[in-house]
């Protein structure tokens, strides 16, 4: 079978790419003739082609282009004959299911809808990015609407795509790669890189966003830091909001780290470094870090959400949304554990 896979951004910081890839790969040595389609590419998996079609760089331009995607005839007209021919388009997010949708109509391909949830509106503090996120909602409804099948990635994911475009799903689980992320990983390097000694280490991993909740797990960590001083934080993501990362640096001291963007190659030796696995997230349509973590050993903290009840295991805690002092006792309680 020929099957195009069209993925905004196929780079590696992005959790949407690396399921994309993962099935890219799957799909080809399978047998499949596979294509991706994006508008940026970091990732180059064997035996699949990668068309890149282009976007403004700025990365406020870029979510302008991304929501007013379907004004561009020129990119449509030049992008949609690629698709003649494919027997099944898998699409990961819009804009890109516009394309879908078009390439449904006119050439009768097999549509696949995969969701990777959208950010509810309630979480952004500014009006615009509210407008912003009801708006990729809209649009998101209107290019899927012709799908033959959808799959979301979590039962949380499923109820929501039901809820935001009327679409029924089925249920795929985001993987993790077992023979990178595992027990037994040696995280000395990234002890020494950060000068962490024998310090308890409190890992995060996720962008850097409101809806993560990172100044909720900053505000925790300085209550953990008050039964455990010389404990540390570390902060693994990309700062997408730059007012939102400036007021958590605000909120932390010396004891927290921001690593910044960290390849998946190297996120192993992060999980090994660590002592617990937190999150504050107060929405998630799934979560690899919280899985990734897990697959390492290491024990999970996070908020009571209903995709972290899909994922959180018995040797994690959920903790009452929004509930920094439960929080924070959680993770001291699991900080000795390990210590002991």
């Amino acid at each position: 079978m020929k099957i195009a896979i069209l993925v905004p951004n196929f780079v590696e910081f992005d959790g949407s790419a690396r399921v994309a890839e993962v099935q890219a790969e799957e799909l080809a040595r399978e047998g499949n003739d596979v294509a991706v389609f994006t508008f940026a590419a970091g990732i180059r998996p064997e035996n699949v082609e990668v068309f890149v079609m282009g976007m403004p760089r700025s990365l406020f331009l870029e979510r302008v282009y991304r929501l007013l995607f379907p004004l561009d005839l020129f990119k449509a007209l030049k992008w949609l004959p690629r698709l003649k021919g494919f027997d099944e388009i898998i699409v990961h997010l819009y804009p890109l299911t516009w394309l879908a949708w078009l390439a449904k109509k006119r050439y009768g391909a097999k549509y696949t809808f995969w969701y990777h949830g959208i950010m509810d509106p309630q979480f952004f503090p500014r009006l615009y990015e509210r407008v912003y996120i009801r708006l990729q909602i809209l649009m998101t409804r209107l290019t899927v609407s012709n799908a033959d099948r959808a799959v979301g990635v979590s039962r949380a994911g499923v109820n929501e795509l039901k809820r935001y475009t009327g679409l029924d799903g089925e249920v795929v689980y985001n993987k993790v790669d077992l023979g990178k992320f595992h027990p037994g990983v040696d995280g000395t390097k990234v002890r020494e890189e950060y000068r962490l000694g024998e310090a308890p280490v409190v890992l995060f991993v996720g962008a850097l966003r409101p809806v993560k909740g990172v100044h909720l797990l900053v505000e925790s960590f300085n209550i953990v830091k008050q039964r455990i001083p010389d404990a540390r934080l570390v902060v693994v993501g990309q700062a997408d909001y730059p007012y939102y990362y400036e007021r958590v640096k605000h909120i932390g001291d010396d004891a927290v780290v921001f690593a910044g963007f960290v390849s998946h190659e190297s996120l192993p030796f992060y999980y090994a470094a660590c002592d617990v696995y937190a999150s504050c997230s107060r929405w998630e349509a799934h979560n690899l870090p919280v899985l990734e973590a897990q697959a390492c050993g290491k024990p999970v903290v996070t908020f009571d959400i209903e995709s972290f009840r899909e994922e959180v295991g018995d040797a994690g805690t959920l903790v009452e949304v929004g509930n920094v002092q439960q929080f924070a006792e959680a993770c001291v309680e699991r900080l000795n554990q390990e210590r002991s």
